[in-house]
């Protein structure tokens, strides 16, 4: 009964951190056309200082669908382990990429539906792979768990570093290194997602009965998480204004998973009840993942289509057919004059170049 209470949980968990990722990229997509909209009446836009948008419907849609789709996540903690919510995340940006190609007429190019294609099976292996059962399921086991002398050294360590990004690397290097940004945010958000994990297991220990008001640990971990959160927000937003958003979205996303993978790894020691095909198959997922988001967003602004590959394909045999064709030392190339019908030799180099430049 209790593997059988375990897997119903696993699936539970599972289920509301798909919808959370549903949710959370519906959420920009109403809010984009609820902007777009504006836009087209005149008024004054949000980035122009304007405050028009908390009059339109739609941007208030998007709102609670963000709002529902946080809460979801927050309650996947409670019931899934941290190493299959944290990478799901990923799929809201596939949610987002896709949406916005239907309601938006934003293209979606061929990197880009390989990104999409590559997340969907990262993510479909991580679910295969990731532990079914959780390790804690009280406060009281939460509490056994943060005092274990390995994650307190964890702890100790991740704070040393973030205090030495933010106080001595982040005033010199911070405008010109997206490093330093991302990785006290990832390094913090290591430590939130572990205060959301004891805080959704203090809510479910509520919902059925238990007074955890009285608890010091919950009110510790409540604060500890509006701390991380607020030192996150702080400095993903100096990320954001500095580097390019297509650039931010993926190194963020991997090194903050990478972060959670790892404090989850200490703290719960999920990774110790996986069978070495288990292990491989979920860090495997997680690769394919992170090469699925790479190809979303580094190559969104490229126009590539499989029409476009195929007409390319057929001119550069068509010129190789009428143009110039190698020597036996591959080192010149026989062109046909265009005026006689004359042949002459001509350097390799030079017919690159000319080819190149006929190709562009």
């Amino acid at each position: 009964m209790a593997l059988d209470r375990g897997e119903y949980d696993f699936y539970i968990g599972l289920a509301l951190a798909v919808s959370s990722s549903v949710f959370i990229g519906g959420s920009f997509i109403l809010k984009k056309k609820g902007l777009l909209r504006l836009a087209r009446k005149g008024s004054m836009r949000a980035g122009q200082g304007g405050h028009a948008y908390l009059k339109e419907w739609l941007w208030w849609a998007g709102l609670l669908s963000m709002g529902a789709g946080e809460a979801a996540n927050f309650a996947a903690y409670a019931f899934a382990p941290a190493t299959l919510v944290t990478p799901l995340g990923a799929l809201s940006v596939l949610v987002s990429a896709v949406l916005s190609s239907y309601f938006l007429s934003e293209r979606l190019n061929l990197h880009g539906k390989l990104g999409c294609l590559l997340s969907v099976l990262g993510s479909t292996s991580m679910v295969i792979h990731a532990p079914k059962e959780e390790e804690i399921s009280s406060l009281e086991d939460m509490a056994q768990k943060l005092v274990d002398p390995g994650f307190f050294i964890f702890a100790m360590a991740v704070v040393t570093v973030v205090l030495v990004l933010i106080l001595a690397v982040a005033p010199r290097h911070g405008q010109t290194n997206i490093l330093v940004y991302i990785g006290i945010c990832s390094l913090i958000g290591s430590l939130s997602v572990s205060c959301v994990k004891g805080l959704g297991i203090a809510i479910k220990e509520a919902v059925g009965g238990t007074n955890v008001a009285r608890s010091p640990l919950a009110w510790l971990l409540l604060l500890g998480l509006v701390a991380c959160v607020s030192t996150q927000i702080n400095f993903l937003n100096k990320a954001l204004d500095i580097f390019n958003t297509s650039l931010v979205t993926p190194v963020y996303y991997v090194f903050f998973t990478t972060s959670v993978l790892t404090c989850s790894a200490v703290l719960f020691k999920e990774w110790q009840h996986m069978g070495a095909a288990d292990v491989i198959g979920t860090l495997t997922g997680f690769l394919t993942i992170v090469a699925g988001i790479f190809l979303l967003h580094a190559f969104k602004d490229v126009s590539v289509s499989l029409a476009a590959l195929a007409a390319t394909a057929v001119r550069k045999d068509q010129r190789n057919a009428n143009g110039a064709y190698p020597d036996a030392n591959g080192t010149y190339q026989l062109l046909r004059s265009d005026d006689g019908g004359e042949e002459r030799d001509v350097p390799f180099d030079a017919v690159s170049r000319r080819n190149g430049s006929l190709a562009s």
